[in-house]
């Protein structure tokens, strides 16, 4: 099957691309890496009167380094922050999971910006900004705004994004050295998306202690608070408790996963690196 006939708009900036994204309205479509568009275009799963091309925008390429953070723009690829050529405020989680998407050469196209607003369940930054603490940057008629990265997908393949607004790119927090993480997924082989995600963070510099489950049939779901991972590695009943809830709707198979996943990274986070 082939997409349908479709017209094509480069933008040349954020505020030419918000402004043709909201007059066209929902007839009208941002494309940056396309390594997720495409398929959906060629599968006729999205039919757009006319896709707006970012590839243009410089300010979406920017990486921009403060003391307490490093902001990343929508147009960075995973492929730029797998080989290191971006600062890594993260103490090697995001390179990590930046290897492990899909296959090399939706790397090097596909951008971090592309894959929250796709906002597939089973991605994986979808699951890592919020483990961090993330921030997401967005621009629409009204002007710029911050979403936390953990409310930012409100459920499978929706975002907070309204009509005409833009994700500008995604403001992650420096982890220090003292920092600790685990991050755990099943696929059935190289390049598929994930069955079952588990990402686990400790920084005792700032008191973070967060566990993210993915991979679920909607948004991830965070968990924090002091003593939460330890709790959860001594305690079973509350583990379950916890899978029983950030599980409902899962088959069996893909809750036994997601089980397993957990205990893989709650022992990650007992062994010392």
């Amino acid at each position: 099957m082939k997409a349908v006939a479709y017209a094509f708009e480069a933008a040349a900036s954020v505020d030419a691309a918000t402004s043709v994204l909201r007059d066209g309205g929902w007839g009208f479509k941002p494309v940056a890496g396309g390594q997720s568009l495409g398929a959906m275009l060629n599968l006729r799963l999205a039919q757009p009167e006319t896709l707006v091309d970012l590839d243009g925008i410089s300010e979406l390429r920017d990486v921009k380094e403060a003391a307490d953070h490093v902001f990343f723009g929508a147009m960075t690829t995973h492929a730029a922050i797998e080989d290191g050529h971006v600062p890594d405020p993260s103490g090697g989680l995001m390179p990590f999971v930046a290897r492990s998407i899909a296959y090399r050469a939706v790397r090097n196209r596909g951008t971090i910006g592309g894959s929250l607003c796709h906002a597939d369940p089973a991605a994986d930054w979808v699951a890592c900004l919020p483990l961090l603490g993330a921030t997401v940057a967005v621009a629409g008629e009204a002007g710029r705004r911050d979403i936390p990265a953990a409310s930012f997908m409100t459920s499978a393949f929706e975002t907070q994004l309204t009509d005409g607004e833009l994700l500008l790119g995604v403001r992650v927090p420096r982890r220090s050295p003292a920092a600790r993480w685990s991050y755990r997924k099943f696929c059935r082989k190289t390049g598929e998306f994930s069955h079952a995600t588990v990402g686990a963070l400790i920084d005792p510099a700032d008191g973070t202690e967060r566990l993210v489950l993915g991979a679920l049939d909607g948004a991830p779901r965070v968990f924090e608070g002091a003593g939460l991972l330890h709790d959860l590695t001594a305690d079973m009943t509350r583990r379950q408790a916890l899978l029983d809830d950030a599980g409902q709707g899962l088959d069996d198979t893909r809750r036994a996963l997601l089980a397993e996943m957990l205990r893989l990274a709650l022992n990650d986070m007992e062994t010392p690196r």
